[in-house]
């Protein structure tokens, strides 16, 4: 028999097994589109694989080309992310953001793919996502070092930094012949160090047998420290002193551009490698870039420029932007400082952020992505903070993180082995992926709280807006034509350093229509009788506002004109849109 509790019970189960199917439908983490993972890192086919298959999915928005190849021959992948529904992607803002520079600083080309992904899956399930996707094109390039990036995943040797041109590093007319070497074949280039009694520099650390601790002068160690593994490949005397290629990819850009003997790895001439060329030859034909973001790696840093203190301030009304932007940066990335390059990091001349903010007037960024801090936050810290100099709290914070959160996978332990030119040694130290790369199982924040920085500087790009339009006859067929133009943005349609250095097309206001222009000119308060700002130029139906609009503002010009019929106004700026508004004089 069936009592009233029992019927109770079943509807109970009916009505959970409904809200259970209603969770799975529209829960807070619904299905994915495209379930992709993110707990590995990509080799650069994997990375190509990847882009098509976005490409694939979301066909609409998802536009993927190559912009060259690299000296190995390496497919350059550039996404770009545009709603044609909402306009061609000349004529929307566009945020450049790249990645992977140095061939070991893999942590970016996840982040932009993960950008791409983010995107795409959540344009039709948040708002503020559409509205974005909707309103800027996204030019997005996960790896400008394919070369080094495939070599730093590949092989045992760290030293990826660099591309792979061939580059003579130790002056002897060879190229890349003496590299690190995996003599033991365990896939990793170890440290190497020596047992010499009482001759040595260093000694073992009494609190840790994995640390050496240098001597005080006067005092005898027990240790030498012989370098990584290797050997005199080229039989000169000096160990893995020319490995593959030899220069950096980001010291080779038009701006402060500086020769080798002054900035190390600068190459001959701006631009002289393909990668460097390929990205300024796609940007120069993108001038609506207006946002660009480059990601390094490690230190935790929101860097902008100069690079080098002698290049001077940017202009006041350009910090302005810069510190918002960089400010707000620090509070969505824990960890980080906003910075200045020369002045919080070292000085870099010829790089890729100086670049395109004087030589393309764009707003520029660069990401070390990555702060030890992070995951080296032990009781050891504080000591490190007591004892700043001491050679060894340092090392002990990282063995903590190690042996508690990695369970001793990221350290191989000294261990016997005869050198072919050093005779009996012992070799050991950290894996290539350890402290600079971020471990796997902190991914997701780092690659979703970087991303979320872009989309905010992508939001605060210039957006140019028409406003209020009035029309009043002043007599016959004499009319006064007054149009609020707005950006409703930070970021000015044209920087000082861009107009200072005349790298951005000056925004221009047309007018068409059966209208003759008398008189044109910018209205001081609309709301407060005043003289109006009269614009001294020849022809006021193609006025240059060569300053830009600046951001966050809206201004009113005023048209004295004879005419009849429809008139329209149009603001167009290369950097901010086009906009038009269209009145009637009657």
């Amino acid at each position: 028999m069936i009592n009233k509790t029992t019927i109770g019970l079943l509807l109970g189960l009916v009505a959970l097994t409904a809200v259970n199917v209603h969770a799975q439908q529209r829960g807070s983490d619904p299905d994915h589109r495209l379930s992709l993972t993110w707990d590995r890192w990509l080799d650069h086919d994997e990375i190509g694989e990847r882009m098509q298959l976005m490409q694939r999915t979301w066909p609409n928005f998802l536009t993927l080309r190559s912009l060259g190849n690299s000296h190995g021959g390496r497919e350059m992948w550039l996404m770009t992310i545009n709603n044609p529904a909402t306009g061609g992607e000349l004529d929307k803002a566009g945020m450049f953001i790249e990645a992977n520079v140095h061939g070991n600083e893999i942590q970016g080309a996840e982040v932009i793919l993960y950008t791409i992904w983010y995107l795409m899956e959540n344009y039709d399930r948040i708002d503020e996502i559409k509205r974005l996707v909707d309103e800027r094109v996204f030019y997005l390039l996960p790896s400008v070092n394919p070369d080094g990036r495939d070599y730093f995943l590949d092989n045992a040797g760290s030293g990826a930094r660099t591309g792979h041109i061939p580059v003579d590093s130790d002056g002897d007319g060879l190229f890349d012949e003496d590299g690190p070497n995996d003599l033991n074949g365990n896939g990793v280039i170890e440290q190497i160090r020596k047992y010499v009694p009482g001759q040595g520099t260093h000694r073992i650390s009494h609190v840790d047998p994995r640390l050496l601790e240098r001597v005080f002068p006067g005092e005898n160690g027990d240790w030498v420290l012989l370098g990584r593994e290797g050997i005199d490949d080229d039989g000169d005397g000096r160990v893995n002193e020319d490995p593959v290629g030899g220069y950096d990819p980001n010291r080779n850009y038009g701006s402060d551009w500086q020769p080798n003997y002054i900035q190390g790895g600068s190459m001959n001439y701006p631009f002289q490698l393909p990668e460097a060329r390929a990205i300024n030859d796609f940007m120069m034909t993108r001038p609506n870039i207006a946002g660009f973001q480059s990601f390094h790696n490690s230190g935790g840093m929101i860097l902008r420029g100069p690079g080098a203190a002698w290049q001077g301030r940017y202009p006041t009304s350009d910090i302005r932007v810069y510190d918002e932007i960089g400010e707000n940066g620090e509070r969505m990335l824990p960890y980080y400082d906003y910075l200045v390059i020369w002045r919080g990091l070292y000085t870099v001349h010829g790089g890729s952020i100086d670049w395109t903010n004087d030589g393309l007037g764009i707003i520029s960024y660069s990401n070390e992505l990555w702060n030890g801090g992070q995951y080296f936050n032990s009781p050891l810290l504080q000591e490190q903070r007591q004892n700043p100099n001491s050679p060894i709290s340092p090392q002990r914070s990282r063995f903590f993180f190690d042996d508690f959160l990695e369970f001793g996978d990221q350290y191989v332990e000294w261990a016997p082995f005869e050198h072919p030119v050093y005779g009996q040694v012992e070799m050991g130290g950290w894996k290539k992926l350890s402290g600079r790369v971020n471990p796997r199982f902190m991914s997701m924040e780092l690659f979703h709280r970087n991303m979320a920085f872009t989309l905010y500087h992508a939001d605060q790009m210039p957006l140019m807006s028409i406003g209020e339009t009035s029309v009043e006859r002043v007599g016959g067929n004499l009319y006064r034509v007054r149009v609020d133009i707005t950006n409703e943005r930070l970021i000015p349609t044209i920087t000082e350093r861009a107009r200072q250095n005349h790298v951005v097309r000056p925004d221009l206001i047309t007018v068409q229509g059966n209208v003759d222009i008398v008189a044109a000119g910018w209205v001081a308060d609309k709301f407060r009788p005043g003289p109006t700002q009269m614009i001294d130029q020849e022809e006021l139906d193609r006025i240059l506002v060569r300053s830009g609009h600046p951001g966050r503002t809206t201004r009113t010009i005023e048209y004295l004109v004879r005419g009849s019929g429809a008139m329209t106004v149009t603001y167009s700026a290369v950097k901010g849109g086009t906009v038009s508004a269209s009145v009637q004089l009657r």
